[in-house]
């Protein structure tokens, strides 16, 4: 099987991991996180992170916008307003259109709200932004957000920062079977296995952030996940055999002494 491009509104990407950048120790640790990554694409949080005050340390300054292409985030946003508000800002500062958007329901679990998530995405379409929704993992919901003018599909695998895996598999693989919209697996990772389960379900993409940056050695598990990434997509296209409940030996009788 020929591999198609990561191609994300129109945009075509090498790699087809995505990197927070938050929770490091420094920008200097996240720059070289990011850099080791060989990642092309970094969610920057417009209400977390600094962006206007030269004063002051700065993302910008240790991670080039015109080399990486940054998407900026609703990070700790709880209202389609709050989304929407913080994305408009992040579009006049930087001008940016490719936006990453996520509407939380709570503070414990973190999960999405989806009713405002999908009032969100109609509404930003409407305005021109191109929309990666953060979301749950439900088939009905995910084809909605297609339905509203979403640009990718990025269903959380567990609990944002809970490192638990993908908890459904059989979601998934449904969500990659009724979309042709790119599928990004975002949230709840924990380990390189886990991102090349992701991609060995078909997945186009993942996007971590807490599993690398909180990793005891950041910049070995950025590593770790570019190798897995790439890993757990070739074997997606390889073709696994189908599982049988019985051996099957490795050579014939024919021939047999």
């Amino acid at each position: 099987m020929i591999d198609k491009k990561f191609k994300i509104a129109n945009k075509i990407f090498k790699s087809r991991l995505i990197v927070g950048t938050g929770k490091y120790k420094s920008f200097s640790e996240c720059a070289k996180a990011i850099k080791t990554s060989g990642a092309n694409i970094v969610t920057v949080a417009v209400r977390r992170v600094n962006i206007l005050d030269k004063n002051k340390a700065r993302l910008m300054d240790y991670i080039d916008p015109k080399k990486i292409t940054y998407l900026p985030n609703t990070a700790g946003c709880f209202t389609a307003e709050d989304a929407i508000r913080t994305l408009r800002l992040a579009r006049e500062i930087g001008g940016w259109k490719l936006v990453k958007l996520e509407v939380l329901g709570d503070k414990k679990n973190l999960f999405p709200e989806m009713i405002e998530t999908l009032r969100s995405t109609e509404l930003l379409t409407k305005e021109g932004f191109k929309v990666m929704v953060y979301c749950n993992d439900d088939p009905l919901m995910a084809k909605r957000l297609e339905n509203a003018g979403a640009v990718a599909i990025m269903p959380l695998a567990a609990p944002i920062g809970s490192g638990l895996g993908i908890q459904n598999k059989v979601n998934i693989r449904i969500i990659r079977k009724q979309t042709k919209l790119p599928l990004i697996i975002d949230a709840g990772l924990g380990q390189a296995s886990d991102a090349s389960i992701a991609m060995e379900l078909g997945c186009d993409g993942i996007l971590v952030n807490t599993a690398i940056a909180k990793a005891k050695n950041p910049i070995l598990m950025a590593e770790a996940m570019k190798f897995a990434v790439i890993s757990g997509r070739k074997s997606f296209l390889s073709g696994r055999i189908k599982p049988n409940l019985f051996g099957s030996a490795s050579t014939t009788n024919k021939g047999v002494i």
